[in-house]
């Protein structure tokens, strides 16, 4: 019996694939995805999966067909995919509960995923194409950082750093993911003069300037909602919640 090939559509990446090598896959600035099947419905209901919290991971490796290291995706090109994904495998409609803050009542949402936008990144910020690399100045301090982009590769060490942390129960997020984002201080790349910059000098202010700066800049897509409750509640800038039930909200964990 002859192998049939699945229907596929090619998802544009935020990044315009510039952020990556001349001759990586990624450069091109899409990837090719394939829809899913019932095959990748048993991955959302792998329990070890779940448990272990790389279910969406496992899908999406699963379903990109472009031969790229799923590791070396850029963390707002990687969820690009991840709404790709859900639209072609079960549509653009995304219902769930989201508490209403006044009545602290739970209110069903519907959100056209279709509509979502990317946010592309700004190609008069990158110095190189193909090099991960930005600068920002330290408000307060004046130093000059360099800093990346994180990618699926860098966020599975942090998860794993974190893991540790939490066995010790002295977990430090924010430090953390710094950490792996600052590549230089005053065009110093010694590993530990960074992590000794950041746990004993960086202060406050310039942490969160730094921290507001990359989210402003950095490529994704815009994953929140404005919410309106039946009372005339509104919060805007929500974040649309991401896990199993975002591919399978029937589905029973």
């Amino acid at each position: 019996m002859s192998e049939k090939k699945l229907q596929t559509e090619m998802v544009g990446l935020p990044s315009k694939g510039l952020l990556y090598p001349d001759k990586s896959p990624l450069r091109n600035g899409a990837v090719e995805v394939k829809y899913m099947t019932a095959k990748e419905e048993d991955i959302l209901t792998n329990q070890s999966y779940i448990k272990s919290g790389v279910v969406i991971d496992k899908l999406l490796e699963a379903l990109v067909v472009s031969p790229i290291n799923f590791n070396d995706l850029l963390i707002g090109d990687k969820n690009a995919i991840l709404v790709a994904s859900r639209v072609y495998g079960y549509g653009p409609h995304y219902v769930f509960n989201y508490p209403n803050p006044t009545t602290n009542e739970n209110e069903e949402v519907m959100i056209d995923l279709s509509l979502v936008e990317d946010k592309e990144i700004d190609e008069s910020l990158i110095k190189k194409p193909g090099v991960n690399s930005f600068e920002f100045d330290l408000p307060m301090s004046k130093k000059k950082i360099n800093f990346k982009l994180l990618t699926q590769s860098d966020e599975n060490n942090i998860q794993l750093e974190l893991k540790t942390q939490r066995k010790m129960k002295r977990e430090a997020e924010l430090t953390t993911r710094l950490k792996h984002t600052i590549i230089s201080v005053d065009n110093d790349t010694d590993d530990s003069t960074i992590r000794e910059f950041i746990d004993g000098e960086l202060l406050a202010v310039d942490s969160r300037a730094l921290r507001n700066y990359i989210k402003e800049m950095s490529p994704d897509v815009d994953l929140t909602f404005n919410f309106e409750g039946e009372d005339g509640t509104i919060v805007n800038n929500v974040q649309i919640p991401i896990g199993v039930g975002f591919f399978w909200p029937d589905l029973q964990v």
